[in-house]
C-alpha cells in the first residue's frame, strides 16, 4: 500500500529546527553513507514534481519550465522534471551549463531517457507557461550570481513581482531562491537572488528562509524532509507557541490583579510622552495585573483618558524597588538625567527590557554595559530589544553589517551583553546568552509604522511581570506582537495605515484565544 501523505508540508505552527549549512552537510553525508546512490535527489526531485502536480489548478494545461543549473540543484530540476514528465506534463528544460557532479549526471542520464525536451535556450517569454521552477543554484552557492543566471533571476523575480497582473505562471524555487544565503537570508555576496512565489526546501527549513530579505524572496515554504531525521539538538530553531506555551500563567477563577505582577513603563522625556503611553496600554491588554507609567519629562498627562487603569506619575516620585517588572527606554531621551535614572533601574531587582534611548545610552556607557552583563551573569539577564541600528551602536559597527549576518549579531549582543536580544525586523532573531536562538515567522509591513517597537516593549514588559522567563517572554511577546499584524492586515487594517495602538486588542484576542477560552468553557 502507498502512503497516502505527500511527501512534503506547509509549516504553520510547527516547530522546526532551521538547519544551517554545516548542519545539513552533515546530515547530508550520514545518509549518503546509509542510503543507496542517488536517493536523496530522487526523492527531493519527486518532492517537487508532487508539489506541482498538487497544486497545478488554474495552470493544469500549461507546460512547465524548468531551468537547471550546473550543480545539484540542477540534478534535482532535471529528476523533477523526468516525473513531471512522465506524470504527462509539458515540460521544457533549460540548461545553460550541463551538470557536473555525480548525482546530477545520473540525473541528467534519466530525464534525457525520458524524453524531456532539454535545451541552453533561454524562452523571448515566460508567457505560454503555467510555472517558473528555478533550479539554479542551492545552499552551496559562495558566488554573486553572474551571466546568464543572473538574467534569468532577474527575469524570475519580476514574474513573482507581476503575480497580480501576469498571464503567466508561478515561481517556485528548489531548495533556497537561487543567489540567497541560507544561513543569514542575505543575498550571497551582496549580489541578486531570485524572488519566488513559493519555495520547497529539503531535508529541513532554513535560517535564511525566515529572516532577513529571505521571507520575500522565498514566498509561501514548503519543506519535504526526504525522510531525514533532524539534528537531536539543532542550533536555531523556529519560533512557535509549543516554545513558550508551558511558561504562560494560568488563570484560575481564585487569582488576584498581584497573580499576574505590577510593571513599570519608564520613559517619555518632555515631548515623548506618547510612547510609554502606547507600551503601558499594550501592557494592560497583555494581560498584566498593574501597570504604571514613569515620566522623565514636564507636560505628561495627569491620567490616560481612553485607559484609566494606568497610574501615572514622574519618575521622581515613584517607588521603582516596588515593581516586578520595567520597561524603560520609549522616549527617554538621552540626557544626564535618563542616565542617571537606567543606572538606577539596573541596580534594582526586578525583571528588565531596555528598548529605544536606553540602548543608546548603554552603547555609549562602559559603567551602564557593564550593569547589564552583571545582571546576566548572575543569572537575571535583561531583554534588550534593538532594531538593526540599534544593535549597530551597541556593536560597534554599521547596521549594514548587522542586516548581512543578523543570526551572528544576535549572538554577539547577548555573548557581550549577557542578555537575551530581541534583534527586530523581518524573521526577528532572538538569541540567549545560553546559546538557545529562534527566529521569528510572523508579522509584516504593517509593522513598518512608528510605536510599533514601543507596543512590543510593552509587551514582554508585561510578559516579564507575569513571572515568564526573559527567554521565553520575548518569544511570545514577538509571536504575537507579529501575528497581531497579520490579523489585523487580513481583516483590511493593514498592512497599509496600520497605526501601533490598534495591535494591543488584537494581541488580547490571539493570547485569549490560543491559552485561555478554553479553560473559561470548562
Amino acid at each position: 500500500m502507498t502512503d497516502p501523505r505527500p511527501p512534503y508540508f506547509t509549516p504553520r505552527d510547527d516547530a522546526l529546527a532551521l538547519l544551517t549549512l554545516t548542519e545539513l552537510r552533515s546530515l547530508e553525508a550520514r545518509a549518503a553513507a546509509a542510503l543507496p546512490p542517488h536517493t536523496l535527489m530522487a526523492r527531493a526531485g519527486a518532492a517537487a514534481a508532487q508539489l506541482l502536480l498538487d497544486t497545478r489548478d488554474f495552470h493544469t494545461k500549461k507546460p512547465v519550465w524548468i531551468v537547471a543549473g550546473p550543480g545539484n540543484n540542477g540534478g534535482d530540476a532535471l529528476v523533477m522534471a523526468e516525473r513531471l514528465h512522465r506524470a504527462g506534463v509539458t515540460v521544457r528544460v533549460c540548461m545553460p551549463v550541463e551538470v557536473k557532479p555525480d548525482d546530477a549526471r545520473w540525473a541528467l542520464e534519466a530525464a534525457r531517457a525520458a524524453g524531456v525536451t532539454i535545451d541552453t535556450a533561454v524562452p523571448a517569454s515566460f508567457d505560454e507557461f503555467g510555472w517558473l521552477i528555478d533550479g539554479m543554484f542551492g545552499i552551496g552557492l559562495t558566488r554573486v550570481l553572474d551571466g546568464v543566471f543572473a538574467g534569468i533571476a532577474t527575469r524570475l523575480s519580476q514574474s513573482a513581482r507581476d503575480a497580480d497582473s501576469r498571464d503567466h505562471g508561478r515561481v517556485l524555487a528548489l531548495d533556497v531562491p537561487s543567489g540567497l544565503d541560507s544561513d543569514t537570508g542575505a543575498p550571497v555576496a551582496g549580489g541578486a537572488s531570485v524572488r519566488a512565489d513559493e519555495t520547497i526546501t529539503f531535508i529541513g527549513a532554513k535560517p535564511g528562509h525566515f529572516t532577513a530579505e529571505g521571507r520575500d524572496l522565498c514566498g509561501t515554504l514548503h519543506v519535504a524532509t526526504l525522510d531525514i531525521e533532524p539534528p537531536a539538538a539543532p542550533s536555531i530553531v523556529l519560533n512557535v507557541p509549543a516554545l513558550f506555551a508551558a511558561h504562560m500563567p494560568p488563570r484560575d477563577n481564585a487569582t488576584n490583579k498581584g497573580t499576574f505582577g505590577t510593571l513599570a513603563v519608564i520613559g517619555g522625556d518632555t515631548g515623548m510622552c506618547g510612547a510609554p503611553i502606547l507600551a503601558a496600554r499594550m501592557a494592560l491588554y497583555g494581560g498584566a495585573g498593574k501597570v504604571n507609567v514613569a515620566f522623565l519629562g514636564e507636560g505628561a498627562p495627569s491620567y490616560d483618558p481612553p485607559h484609566p487603569e494606568l497610574m501615572l506619575h514622574h519618575v521622581d516620585d515613584f517607588a521603582l524597588e516596588k515593581m516586578d517588572a520595567i520597561s524603560i527606554g520609549c522616549g527617554m531621551g538621552k540626557s544626564d538625567r535618563a542616565r542617571k535614572v537606567l543606572a538606577d533601574v539596573l541596580k534594582l531587582d526586578a525583571a528588565k527590557l531596555l528598548d529605544a534611548d536606553a540602548l543608546n545610552l548603554v552603547s555609549k556607557d562602559d559603567a551602564l554595559a557593564a550593569e547589564v552583563a552583571g545582571r546576566g551573569a548572575k543569572g537575571n539577564p535583561c531583554v534588550l530589544t534593538p532594531h538593526p541600528l540599534e544593535a549597530a551602536r551597541l556593536l560597534q559597527t554599521d547596521a549594514k553589517a548587522v542586516q548581512a549576518d543578523r543570526i551572528a549579531a544576535a549572538r554577539r549582543l547577548a555573548a557581550r551583553y549577557s542578555a537575551v536580544i530581541v534583534l527586530k525586523g523581518s524573521g526577528t532573531v532572538i538569541a540567549s546568552p545560553d546559546g538557545r536562538v529562534a527566529i521569528n515567522p510572523t508579522g509584516n509591513a504593517g509593522l513598518a509604522t512608528g510605536g510599533t517597537g514601543d507596543v512590543l516593549g510593552g509587551l514582554i514588559g508585561a510578559l516579564l511581570a507575569q513571572k515568564l522567563p526573559a527567554y521565553e517572554a520575548a518569544l511570545a511577546g514577538v509571536y504575537f506582537h507579529g501575528q497581531a499584524a497579520e490579523h489585523l492586515a487580513s481583516e483590511g487594517t493593514g498592512p497599509a495605515g496600520l497605526t501601533a495602538g490598534e495591535l494591543a486588542p488584537a494581541v488580547r484576542s490571539l493570547i485569549n484565544r490560543r491559552f485561555y477560552q478554553r479553560q473559561q468553557r470548562a
